[in-house]
């Protein structure tokens, strides 16, 4: 009911240990202001809207449970059934900025009991007051087609039309009421429960790298450093605590797939993924193409390019701590805030005017949450919040020229979601293939920005490079990560899988994707534990790699087009969860359902690294 949002996965973008020297050379790094949503835990304003969220609650359960058939017999053109909408649509935005608030809160220091107790209270007291709420959807799903249809004739109605077509999508899969309110409830002490104690168990996690106690993620940050010794010590070092923890989080994967294989099969979903299709309104056909066409590629991408980097690096093979380091042709400047935000905004800039001011508004409104704190939330997003407020970007920013890509990303989705929210709470929540898209996109602005103005052949390669990791980490790594999970969950309704099993299965599929070049201790067995897509969205991840091959295609058009392209991108964003993929995509020419659609992507990342391995031949640099 409330909205989803966007993670980033922790790779490719880390964050570094705050110290001093690096915060005066990064400038003042921007912190959220919460108060678009509430001032504080006590604020009257949050205590009024509870209250208001269960009187509504309470009263839409009783003027309309049950009552919704004799709302379209009324003869009206569906004007009461439309009235009985837009309080369902009121209430989730109301519901949404409340747990939206106590998310936010919790994010910014996972460590603090306080935080903990005030997210844990909001999302049970949230979950009681949307459980009367549960008829709603479930009972429009009950209405006869053809009565329905009629209805949304009508224009009040038929506003409505996108989000009850989709609703209607899942009527297959919908259980009788009283059994849809229990797993809702017991939401929070299942699925819930685990995901909480996932977090904090990583966020208490401490990593000695030569005498220094780190937490993950400037440990994490280690394996982007020059020094080879650096990056070999951090990567054991995470290996040994993972190892050390790896029975809970074993038992926190066993417990959560078989979580999913109950709802999965009491709902009637026949593949482990289905559900996560489902959701993202995109066809299995769609995704199984995608992934043939990525594994298909491997030998090509990832297998190819590591074997070059080995090369660069003066090595026969790369160990796994050597995938993320910089090249020598690397800048190793420390690049401020100042000027990531100039850099980005200049490349939307150049696109569209209207999205560098869009984007802007997080710099000088307070949406941006930047600095690296203890106990804060690794890795970063883009939280929508409701379309009553904005979103809030959250980042670890120490510098890198990876953490400016990571902006571009999530700047990509802030963008988006401040356009989608013309649509309201119910249609502007958009599938996580499509949300991808346009933060992959924002990336690839950036990208060409900087490659253009890139001083030398040196610089040049090193972007280039880097780009091609990127892609590598966002579609090769998001696959096999996919792979992984069909694995797991398909085993998983066989019986317990043993820490042992999963670490084969997560080494078989990194084998296959990353290729010969590069050597995989046993330590690295364990890095599965700590993919916290894998916890909370299962196979969320193949939306990195829809977004990434559909945007290489898609820059492909706009290097082409004419001067109206950068309008139809954004009345693209603006649509919201309005329209399916095909029909956004069919004002560029594109159709992601067909079967060689995925290879063009795939043969933009397979020109990057055919220009690098140009440049080596040229001696270039």
């Amino acid at each position: 009911m409330l909205r989803n949002f966007p993670l980033r996965h922790p790779l490719p973008v880390f964050a570094a240990a705050e110290t001093a020297k690096s915060q005066k050379t990064l400038g003042e790094l921007p912190e959220w202001d919460l108060g678009a949503l509430y001032d504080a835990p006590e604020s009257p304003r949050l205590k009024n809207d509870l209250e208001q969220a269960e009187r509504a609650a309470d009263d839409m359960h009783t003027r309309y449970a049950g009552k919704l058939a004799a709302l379209l017999d009324g003869g009206n053109g569906g004007a009461a059934l439309a009235e009985a909408v837009r309080s369902y649509e009121a209430l989730n935005d109301l519901l949404g900025r409340i747990v939206s608030y106590a998310s936010l809160r919790y994010s910014a220091n996972t460590a603090d009991p306080a935080r903990q107790k005030f997210y844990g209270d909001i999302q049970e007291r949230i979950t009681a007051i949307s459980s009367k709420l549960l008829f709603f959807p479930l009972e429009l799903n009950r209405l006869d087609d053809a009565a329905l249809e009629t209805a949304m004739t009508g224009a009040e109605l038929g506003h409505f039309r996108p989000w009850l077509e989709d609703l209607r999508k899942e009527k297959p899969y919908q259980l009788e009421d009283k059994l849809e309110q229990l797993f809702h409830e017991k939401s929070v002490t299942a699925r819930g429960a685990w995901d909480r104690l996932f977090n904090e168990t990583m966020t208490a996690l401490r990593f000695d790298v030569n005498g220094e106690e780190l937490s993950l993620e400037p440990t994490l940050n280690l394996l982007l450093d020059a020094d080879e010794k650096k990056r070999e010590h951090a990567a054991k070092a995470l290996g040994k605590v993972f190892e050390e923890n790896v029975r809970l989080f074993t038992l926190i994967t066993n417990t959560l797939a078989k979580d999913k294989e109950i709802s999965d099969r009491w709902r009637g979903f026949e593949d482990v993924a289905d559900a996560r299709h489902l959701s993202n309104r995109v066809e299995r056909e769609v995704v199984d193409a995608l992934v043939a066409a990525v594994r298909d590629a491997y030998p090509r991408l990832s297998h190819r390019y590591y074997a070059m980097k080995a090369k660069w690096l003066g090595k026969k093979k790369l160990m796994y701590w050597d995938r993320n380091a910089p090249l020598p042709e690397e800048p190793k400047q420390v690049i401020g805030w100042d000027d990531a935000r100039e850099t980005v905004l200049t490349a939307y800039g150049d696109f569209s005017p209207r999205m560098s001011d869009i984007a802007g508004r997080f710099f000088t409104d307070g949406w941006i949450d930047a600095p690296v704190r203890e106990g804060k939330q690794q890795g970063a997003f883009s939280h929508p919040t409701v379309p009553s407020a904005h979103p809030f970007i959250l980042l670890n920013y120490q510098g890198k020229p990876r953490d400016v890509m990571t902006l571009a990303h999530e700047l990509g989705h802030g963008v988006h979601q401040v356009l989608a929210n013309k649509q309201g709470p119910l249609m502007a929540p958009t599938p996580l293939t499509l949300a991808e898209t346009a933060s992959v996109f924002g990336e690839m602005l950036t990208f060409r920005k900087l490659l253009d103005n890139a001083p030398s052949k040196r610089e040049r390669k090193a972007l280039l490079a880097a780009k091609v990791e990127d892609m590598l980490n966002t579609v090769v790594r998001q696959i096999a990560f996919y792979s992984f999970e069909r694995k797991v969950h398909a085993e998983r309704r066989e019986g317990e899988l043993t820490s042992e099993r999963l670490g084969e299965l997560w080494m078989d599929v990194q084998r296959e994707s990353l290729g010969p070049a590069i050597e995989l201790k046993p330590e690295y067995e364990t890095f599965w534990s700590y993919i916290p897509h894998f916890i909370h969205a299962p196979f969320y991840v193949y939306a990195y790699a829809f977004g990434d091959c559909l945007v290489n295609s898609l820059y492909a058009v706009y290097e082409k087009a004419d001067a109206g392209f950068a309008e139809r991108y954004l009345d693209m964003l603006a649509a919201g969860g309005t329209k399916h993929h095909t029909e956004l995509l069919k004002p560029f020419g594109l159709d992601a359902s067909e079967p060689h659609f995925w290879s063009m992507g795939l043969k933009v990342i397979e020109g990057l690294i055919d220009e690098l391995e140009a440049m080596d031949e040229k001696g270039e640099a």
